[in-house]
């Protein structure tokens, strides 16, 4: 079918042809003769010599139309031969250099357009100017506009896999990159709100759980202790779960020498924190003193807690239901529901009722937050 298409194709181009043909011999006729012979012919006359040469140019098209494809195509699969050794960059670098090359002929043939007054002149410099751009700007794209386009390639490629590889694990391309990774401390996986946090999204990087702290998990979910051991047991469920959803492997410490003869697991913790230039991740308050006298970074989560707390101010109003006394007399206690403690003057005699208190002061440490108040 296509064959036949191209056949009619060609037949109809030689028949445009013919009589564009017709139309030059006229003019042609009309410039070099004295006499104007095609005057001398009706409109009948011309219109069937018109004709003669539309069939004669689509019959000879339409001859040697098989010949002419089987040359294309012999031209084309020779074209696509010789360009599979050819890179696509090298290519499209070459097509930019041309096009580039053409733009900045065009720009310098309007400098002297009107300084040239011979058109013919005029004419043959454009096409020189043409014709040498476009081959330095095919040389020059196809060479150092090629590396460009392949360069931009794989950094572009490099960037996706980084952003593929870039989720919660720690591996030798982090430590290259260094991308800083989160330590997770013993008190911070037995908590488990470290799951939460990692469920959102806010914490980012490596995630790195080191092997001393697994064996400190296990040793305490193995504790005779009944407490001890149901919290062990309870940060195994939540470092499988971690497991589970983020692929994080534990990090074996054993190529660190520095940390073998470091016998407590917190100090472990600081010096690996140290050596990978990592944040330790943690809940615990004395530990947090610990790594700030080290210069070690830490996240705390409490302190994450204690930042995303609704604020209060002196002199608004809440309700709220005391509890239990305080350390003075007349103090009484009562919590909010992220469990921020509230002092209340005057409300001994009030235990166990509910009522509206005008806050008074708000005092943030470390620890957490205070809320004072006084009873309405």
């Amino acid at each position: 079918m296509f064959k036949n298409l191209f056949k009619w194709f060609f037949t109809i181009l030689g028949a445009l042809i013919g009589y564009e043909v017709f139309e030059l011999m006229g003019l042609i006729l009309r410039k070099t003769s004295d006499a104007d012979i095609t005057k001398s012919l009706s409109n009948s006359e011309k219109t069937m010599f018109a004709l003669m040469f539309v069939i004669i140019f689509a019959i000879i098209f339409y001859k040697i139309a098989p010949s002419f494809s089987k040359k294309s195509r012999k031209l084309a699969d020779n074209i696509g031969h010789d360009l599979q050794e050819v890179s696509p960059y090298t290519i499209i670098g070459g097509a930019i250099g041309i096009l580039l090359g053409l733009i900045i002929a065009y720009l310098l043939s309007n400098v002297y357009v009107n300084l040239i007054t011979q058109r013919s002149l005029y004419f043959t410099l454009t096409i020189i100017l043409y014709s040498v751009f476009a081959f330095f700007g095919s040389v020059v794209g196809s060479t150092k506009g090629s590396e460009f386009i392949s360069s931009m390639a794989a950094n572009t490629k490099l960037l996706n896999k980084a952003q593929e590889e870039a989720g919660y694990s720690y591996n030798a391309k982090d430590k290259k990159t260094q991308r800083m990774p989160k330590i997770l401390d013993t008190s911070v996986i037995i908590d488990g709100r470290i799951l939460e946090i990692m469920k959102t999204g806010f914490l980012e990087g490596p995630i790195v759980i080191p092997e001393f702290v697994l064996v400190e998990l296990r040793h305490i979910a193995d504790s005779s202790d009944g407490l001890k051991r149901s919290k062990g047991r309870r940060g195994l469920d939540i470092l499988n779960k971690i497991q589970e959803e983020y692929g994080i492997e534990i990090y074996n410490t054993d190529s660190e020498k520095s940390l073998k003869e470091i016998p407590e697991v917190d100090v472990k913790l600081l010096k690996l924190g140290q050596i990978m230039k990592g944040k330790v991740v943690t809940n615990d308050f004395n530990l947090n003193k610990v790594a700030v006298i080290k210069g070690v970074q830490v996240l705390n989560i409490n302190e994450l807690a204690n930042a995303l707390k609704p604020m209060v101010i002196p002199g608004e109003t809440m309700v709220v239901t005391l509890i239990k006394q305080g350390k003075d007399r007349e103090q009484a206690i009562a919590y909010l529901d992220d469990g921020t403690m509230i002092v209340v003057e005057g409300g001994k005699k009030q235990i166990g009722s509910t009522l509206e208190i005008e806050v008074t002061s708000v005092i943030q440490t470390a620890a957490g937050r205070m809320i004072f108040g006084k009873v309405r």
